[in-house]
């Protein structure tokens, strides 16, 4: 199969900032409903099980449709998918901010607002991520995704107590508006912004689910990003978990309370910035896998430091926390920057999403493990065994010659039999 793409033009810099702008707008109206909506269910329910469950709705999506998805916006127009997502968003806040303002909001209609939140998000995500290849030169690729993982750790600091201001002068369905307002604004920058389309492929016209096999057999057929994917899932199915444990980590363990767990958490995101602002400046290291792989030994051993601290030691184990958080956008940048160039720009959105459906599977697995782990044998066992996986993971990436050639493979043009099947 051959496929062209449009040349970037000398400009790019300008078409990507005002869309990145638009989106930057959108995901704080989305943070700040976020934090609004868990704050209303906590204060209305007192149930860890109907937090719980409003997790399930905003993680489920991500793990089952995401393949589908993702299928759907290689196939389609991404720019649409961008409008049609924000939207969508949009639509479902309105008719839960009418709910709150005549008073008969429900439990369960705020799952469903969730869930359809979820999917929007979901297809949002996976155009934005693919369409962002076409936009940005490839040398360019590794600052961008720093840049982006600053913006969220940016939003990470300021959402919550932004959130928690505006919950003090302002009803819910005040937060709500706010949240359709700035979705608009990003369909009106989408609207009047040029997003590339990959170049189509010089086969017969394919079926939705002859294009989902060949995302999966895409992957299959990449030795390299197989295994890659294997040590992501290694890497997620423990420190996914350490969040929910973080706070009987301060209370059981530093015997600390919630000032002391609100610094541990502030400087986590603030470190997350720093780390994605640096990545943007750099751009790290000629070889991004390089990079990647020299940030999860380095991110192991801050957590291994967090799984040995005794008590008395909470300010070691605030720098080793921060320094976790410093290099996760680091990691999470350069593996992603490596992939963006690598993969087919017509492959980009089902094969990202088929990866971020595996990664996040392990999760639950995880969560359902780590509890009664952390209840029978501590919280710090299982902070030193997500450190210790971390650490090995990039130490055995450097032996794997098809992990550390990943980017010298070019994918960017998938082959007829990986792509059609025939």
């Amino acid at each position: 199969m051959t496929t062209s793409s449009q040349p970037i033009p000398e400009n790019w810099a300008v078409r990507f900032v005002t869309l990145w702008m638009g989106q930057a707008i959108s995901l704080l109206g989305s943070q700040l409903v976020q934090f609004a909506i868990i704050w209303y269910l906590t204060q209305t329910t007192n149930s860890a099980t109907t937090l719980a469950f409003a997790s399930m709705m905003g993680l489920l999506p991500s793990v089952i449709l995401s393949p589908f998805i993702g299928t759907w916006v290689d196939r389609g127009n991404r720019r649409l998918f961008l409008i049609a997502a924000d939207a969508t968003v949009a639509i479902a806040t309105v008719i839960l901010a009418i709910l709150f303002t005549l008073e008969i909001v429900q439990i369960w209609h705020i799952y469903v607002v969730l869930f359809v939140r979820a999917v929007a998000g979901g297809f949002h995500q996976s155009a934005l991520g693919a369409s962002v290849v076409l936009l940005v030169p490839k040398e360019q690729l590794a600052r961008v995704q720093g840049f982006t993982q600053a913006l969220h750790g940016g939003l990470n600091i300021i959402s919550a107590p932004l959130g928690a201001y505006l919950l003090s002068v302002l009803p819910m369905q005040g937060i709500l508006g706010i949240d359709v307002t700035t979705a608009l604004i990003a369909v009106t920058i989408v609207a009047f912004t040029h997003i590339p389309q990959p170049g189509k492929a010089s086969i017969e016209p394919s079926t939705f689910w002859q294009d989902f096999a060949a995302g999966f057999r895409y992957i299959i057929a990449w030795r390299g990003l197989l295994i890659l994917l294997g040590m992501v899932m290694a890497i997620n199915f423990f420190y996914n978990a350490t969040e929910p444990l973080t706070p009987l980590l301060i209370t059981n363990h530093f015997k600390g309370g919630a000032s002391q767990l609100g610094l541990w958490l502030a400087l986590f995101a603030g470190g997350t910035l720093v780390g994605g602002i640096i990545l943007g400046i750099w751009g790290g290291f000629k070889r991004k896998v390089l990079t990647a792989h020299i940030g999860l030994i380095l991110m192991g051993l801050t957590t291994v430091t967090v799984g040995l601290v005794s008590p008395e030691m909470f300010w070691v184990g605030v720098a080793a926390n921060t320094g976790m958080g410093l290099l996760l956008p680091i990691i999470n940048g350069s593996f992603g920057a490596t992939l963006q160039a690598a993969i087919a720009p017509e492959m980009q959105g089902r094969v990202f999403a088929f990866i971020m459906s595996a990664a996040m599977l392990v999760s639950p697995i995880g969560l359902i493990i780590a509890g009664p782990f952390a209840d029978r044998f501590g919280i710090q066992p299982w902070f030193l065994i997500a450190g210790i996986t971390c650490s090995l993971m990039g130490v055995a990436g450097f032996f794997i010659p098809d992990v550390m050639g990943i980017e010298g493979v070019d994918h960017s043009t998938a082959s007829s039999q990986s792509v059609a099947g025939k």
